[in-house]
């Protein structure tokens, strides 16, 4: 029953994609990449973008909300079989759209249902491009303040297209040191002080 399941599944979401694909507006890289664009062809013929969207929200919240389900679905030990059925059983309840069940469910059988928070994200890249708006990712050391966000919109304005609104998203990870992580629609700029010195320790170990 669980392997004709995952059969149709890989129909139903990969069929969407391989066969005519609709290409999303904003070319989006990496596996989480690969699957997001192959929901945005799914969600396209079935006209579902928006409520797909908002279906991956609703996932968001309820992980965040429902921390035993999260760390089921991420605990390695858990048969995959298992935990399709655990994304199924919760997709019924927060009434999921046929392409986001099929999502989850394929990144369950795949053991990479791990990866949910990037395909959203990627997912989320594709959608601002949909509707004409350019997606900005900015990752900083601690929090900016007003002036510096300021700032920071007048110069990612430069990077928009006639017509394209700023979307700004700030993230907070103290892990960078400093400086700053900018992903601009498809385009991805570390400028991190955790970046420079992985360089700088890599060119003096090469020296050695």
């Amino acid at each position: 029953m669980a392997a004709n399941y995952t059969i149709n599944i890989v129909r139903t979401l990969a069929s969407a994609a391989a066969t005519k694909p609709i290409k999303p507006p904003v070319q989006v890289f990496g596996l989480d990449g690969r699957y997001a664009s192959a929901l945005y062809s799914a969600a396209s013929k079935m006209k579902q973008l928006d409520i797909v969207e908002k279906d991956l929200e609703n996932v968001k919240k309820t992980l965040n909300a429902d921390t035993t389900l999260k760390e089921y679905l991420h605990n390695p030990v858990i048969k995959r079989n298992l935990k399709v059925e655990a994304v199924k059983q919760m997709a019924a309840k927060i009434k999921l759209t046929p392409p986001s069940v099929n999502l989850l469910a394929l990144l369950a059988e795949n053991g990479r249902i791990n990866r949910l928070a990037g395909v959203t994200s990627a997912f989320s890249t594709i959608m601002a491009g949909h509707r004409g708006d350019l997606r900005c990712e900015v990752t900083t050391a601690k929090e900016l303040d007003e002036e510096l966000k300021k700032e920071l919109q007048t110069v990612l304005k430069a990077f928009a297209k006639k017509g394209e609104n700023i979307i700004l998203e700030l993230k907070v990870d103290p892990s960078i040191i400093g400086g700053m992580i900018v992903s601009i629609g498809d385009k991805y700029v570390d400028m991190s002080v955790a970046s420079k010195i992985k360089k700088y320790t890599q060119v003096i170990q090469a020296a050695v």
